[in-house]
């Protein structure tokens, strides 16, 4: 941010050095420490200006200056890179009723700090989260300009400063539901995520958050997918920039994540999910009664839709898919073979022999099959029929199940002529004999 540039050019020695009209270095050699620090801040050396703080508290544990030593070891943890130290010795500057009317540069510098260091400690504690949090708020308001700092740079500083302190409310809110997701505390996770929404609405990561909670609760209660998708949802069309999050996150894992989702969940859909998106964009939560029908919801629908409209067909497809399992063999030997199989409608694609035949290859596909009819039931009849069958006609029949084989799929049924209804059949030709 544009405030990190000014945070390095302020005069370092603006901390210690204002107000020393009311404050006294004890002795010489206090100052020449103090001097010391100074240099160390000038060449970046953090390291050496941590342990000539060290020298200094060591030395002079009761110096007028305490407060604002302690300022200066808060920016050398910064400076170290030790962000959990930040935090460990901030916390003793905001315990105190003096800091808030400190010199102004040194007030945002140590707020600055602390509210940039909770987003880069592994695990902060919860001394370490509330100290943060208190940072934050304080740098949310605080509006007093440091000296010698114009008006404009001022108002473009302090909504950079805001912003900062926004990102680590946010971070404060939803490190609770990301601690619950990693220890698989499913309800817990979708309290606290639910709490950072309704404190940041426009959040990313917090619909994240949400639906990760929603999927693992998921698995025990199926109802959670659609609320899970939907915040996946949310979570990929929600401005990033609002939303205080990565775009190159939510472009490269949160995007690919919910149509891969979607997919899995409720099929190819393009229109659905975009409709899911606009939808998602609307509002932080679904609609009541919202929900996403699974490929297991409309496989459901459309076997019913089937039973109703066209129940010979749906009697076979249970009776193929059971065939075609792993256990199709032993299905069929202990439940269907030798048992006669309710009324089935197929097409007839060969006749043997072609006039009065004693066996018929049929085809059962479904309605909006384009391919060529491919037979997969044998009927053996008892007797011949009376006549000649033409291929591509239909017909009904009950029968036997008596043999089957998996590959190629194919069911054999013993039929009784007269149990082979609606088939057209034409009157076979007389054959010549020779000599005449």
């Amino acid at each position: 941010m544009r405030f990190g540039a000014w945070f390095v050019l302020c005069a370092i020695g603006a901390t210690v050095g204002a107000g020393q009209s009311q404050k006294n270095y004890k002795d010489r050699e206090e100052f020449d420490i103090y001097n010391e620090v100074t240099k160390d801040f000038g060449a970046a050396n953090f390291s050496k200006a941590l342990t000539d703080l060290e020298r200094w508290s060591e030395k002079y544990p009761d110096s007028e200056f305490k407060d604002d030593r302690q300022g200066l070891y808060v920016q050398a943890y910064a400076g170290a890179n030790q962000m959990a130290k930040v935090l460990d010795a901030a916390v003793v500057l905001l315990a105190t009723d003096r800091f808030a009317s400190a010199n102004p540069a040194s007030v945002i510098r140590v707020l600055y700090a602390a509210v940039t260091a909770i987003q880069r400690v592994p695990e902060p504690s919860p001394q370490q989260l509330a100290t943060a949090a208190k940072a934050a708020g304080l740098l949310d308001t605080y509006n007093i300009a440091p000296e010698g700092v114009s008006a404009a740079i001022w108002a473009s500083t302090r909504a950079d400063l805001r912003m900062a302190a926004k990102a680590a409310l946010l971070y404060i809110a939803i490190t609770p539901a990301s601690r619950a997701i990693k220890a698989n505390d499913c309800g817990g996770a979708e309290a606290a995520a639910m709490k950072a929404i309704q404190e940041f609405p426009e959040s990313v990561q917090a619909a994240w958050l949400l639906a990760l909670a929603n999927v693992c609760l998921a698995k025990t209660d199926p109802g959670k997918a659609s609320l899970a998708l939907f915040e996946f949802a949310r979570a990929a069309t929600l401005d990033p920039v609002k939303g205080m999050a990565d775009a190159k996150w939510q472009q490269s894992t949160v995007i690919p994540y919910l149509e891969k989702s979607y997919v899995k969940f409720h099929g190819a859909d393009p229109q659905g999910l975009k409709e899911l998106k606009e939808l998602a964009a609307q509002s932080t939560l679904p609609p009541s009664g919202f929900v996403i029908k699974s490929t297991a919801d409309l496989a459901r629908e459309q076997e019913a839709q089937l039973e109703s409209k066209n129940p010979e067909l749906a009697l076979w497809m249970k009776i193929k898919d059971a065939l075609s399992a792993s256990d199709g063999e032993h299905y069929f030997e202990s439940e269907l073979k030798g048992f006669a199989v309710p009324e089935l409608q197929g097409v007839l694609v060969e006749a043997r022999p072609a006039c009065r035949p004693t066996e018929l290859r049929v085809a059962i596909r479904l309605p909006d099959a384009t391919e060529a009819p491919r037979e997969n039931v044998t009927l053996r009849l008892e007797k011949p029929l009376i006549g000649k069958p033409e291929p591509g006609g239909e017909l009904r029949w009950t029968g036997v199940a008596t043999a089957f084989s998996k590959e190629p799929f194919l069911l054999t049924m013993d039929v009784e002529p007269t149990n082979v209804k609606k088939l057209a059949l034409s009157p076979c030709q007389p054959s010549l004999k020779k000599g005449r």
